[in-house]
């Protein structure tokens, strides 16, 4: 049985999605999101890195958009963000994995500055500030996803970390 506690975490994160603050999730969010992390990065949206990153953040809202947006208005409510991390993802969080991995992998490329396959925690903690983690907490997060303590943080330690946060409760 879902308890108020876990839907009252869901709920707040739906702000990290709500990147304009308008008060609802919609593709604008996405672009957005995409937008800033190439400017951050000082990487051209028509590159490689930058289209990729566009299709990445096009595919999370279709996946989302797919699984939260019960009237089709091509917005998700807080409401509807909620239902469908209880009901839809909370029991399956590889489902959410798989459907941000396209934006997270794209992200963390952006990210990569020297090309080694993986970011730096510092510029990992960049990512999360542009969008929208404050400084400390960016820092503090991106420093726990570097598991194996090489300085570095890759696909693998940020797809679950990712789904974890947005699927179960901590």
């Amino acid at each position: 049985m879902v308890n108020s506690e876990y839907e009252r975490r869901i709920a707040a994160r739906f702000a990290t999605f709500d990147q304009d603050g308008n008060g609802y999730i919609d593709r604008a969010d996405f672009s957005g999101a995409a937008k800033a992390l190439l400017a951050e990065f000082g990487t051209t949206a028509r590159s490689d890195k930058g289209q990729a990153l566009y299709a990445g953040a096009e595919a999370l809202w279709q996946g989302m958009a797919g699984i939260a947006d019960r009237d089709g208005d091509q917005r998700i409510t807080r409401e509807e963000f909620v239902t469908a991390a209880v009901k839809r993802l909370r029991d399956n969080p590889d489902r959410f994995a798989e459907i941000a991995r396209p934006f997270l992998h794209a992200a963390l490329e952006v990210a990569d500055t020297d090309g080694d396959g993986a970011a730096t925690v510092e510029d990992a903690a960049r990512v999360l500030t542009v969008l929208g983690v404050p400084g400390d907490t960016a820092r503090s997060v991106a420093a726990a996803l570097d598991a194996d303590g090489d300085g570095k943080v890759g696909e693998a330690e940020v797809v679950p970390a990712f789904a974890r946060y947005f699927t179960v409760p901590e």
